[in-house]
C-alpha cells in the first residue's frame, strides 16, 4: 500500500508563492509517476501537473503553465509543486497522485491527466488566494 500525505497549503495574498510538498511512503515511490490535482468548491476535480518517474519530463495543464513547477526528489520520497504568481482562481484544495508506471502513453501519444488513471491519492491541502 502506498500512502500519500500532502502540507504546505495556505491563505496567501494574489501574487504570491506557496510550495505544496507530497510524501509518499513505500520504498518504490520512482516506480510511479506522480501528479497534482485541484478541486474548486462545487467543480470537478481537475489535473495541473504530472512528472515522469525520473523527474525528466513535466506537463502542465495551461491555466497553470509558466507559474507552476512540479519536481520531485527520488532520494526523498517526495514531490513538489511550485507555485508562483498565484491568482484567486487558483484557490482549491490539492491533491497528490501516484500512477504505476510511466506518465505518458506511447501507444496513444497521450499523458495521463484523468483522475481514474492514477491508483493513489492524499488526502488533499487548501489553497487560498485572496484578491
Amino acid at each position: 500500500q502506498v500512502h500519500l500525505v500532502e502540507s504546505g497549503g495556505g491563505l496567501v495574498q494574489a501574487g504570491d508563492s506557496l510550495r505544496l510538498s507530497c510524501a509518499v511512503s513505500g520504498r518504490t515511490f520512482s516506480s510511479y509517476a506522480m501528479g497534482w490535482f485541484r478541486q474548486a468548491p462545487g467543480k470537478e476535480r481537475m489535473f495541473v501537473a504530472t512528472i515522469s518517474r525520473s523527474g525528466g519530463s513535466t506537463i502542465y495543464a495551461n491555466a497553470v503553465k509558466g507559474r507552476f513547477t512540479i519536481s520531485r526528489d527520488n532520494a526523498k520520497n517526495t514531490v513538489y509543486l511550485q507555485m508562483n504568481n498565484l491568482r484567486p482562481e487558483d484557490t482549491a484544495v490539492y491533491y497528490c497522485a501516484a500512477r504505476r508506471g510511466p506518465y505518458y502513453s506511447a501507444n496513444s501519444g497521450r499523458y495521463y491527466s484523468s483522475r481514474g488513471e492514477y491508483n493513489y491519492w492524499g488526502q488533499g491541502t487548501q489553497v487560498t488566494v485572496s484578491s
